[in-house]
């Protein structure tokens, strides 16, 4: 794999083009490591989250968020004992979290290295259990496929 840096004052945007022959594993595993870089990025550009509850701000790791789930028009992150709400939606958490989060549902979206197991139910909807929580999140057959790719693919 050849690696070319051109350097063009004139553009207004950055921009990494990956031409290849064909997807195979190394590529698809350059062009993660690029989009979760990325994503990082977006967080520190924006100072990271910040979770609140009640009247106190919070700061903790992305890793501590179990899912992130919609609950009455708000935007809620579920860790292994706690909720707290967000001032995003979930459209914008979509871009801004970095690749071990994915959406499992219209009203959530899932920390992949949290989950635990998958129980797959016959009404098509499949039951999500987390690492050291007695939490559960559905997840909808429309994104079930993409979940277990990431499944798959992810590192611990």
């Amino acid at each position: 794999m050849k690696i070319r840096i051109e350097i063009n004052e004139k553009i207004e945007e950055n921009e990494v083009i990956i031409r290849c022959r064909n997807l195979d594993e190394q590529v698809m595993a350059v062009q993660s490591i690029l989009t979760e870089k990325l994503a990082d990025e977006k967080l520190t550009a924006t100072h990271g989250i910040i979770f609140y509850k009640d009247n106190d701000e919070y700061y903790f790791p992305l890793a501590d968020v179990l899912f992130f789930a919609t609950e009455s028009e708000m935007v809620y992150a579920h860790t292994d004992t706690d909720v707290f709400r967000t001032d995003y939606r979930l459209y914008e958490l979509e871009r801004l979290l970095p690749s071990e989060f994915i959406r499992v549902a219209k009203s959530a979206i899932v920390n992949v290295k949290q989950i635990l197991s998958i129980s797959k139910n016959l009404t098509s909807v499949s039951l999500l259990k987390f690492h050291k929580s007695h939490k559960q999140l559905y997840v909808s057959r429309h994104y079930y496929k993409g979940l277990k790719e990431k499944l798959k693919n992810r590192d611990f």
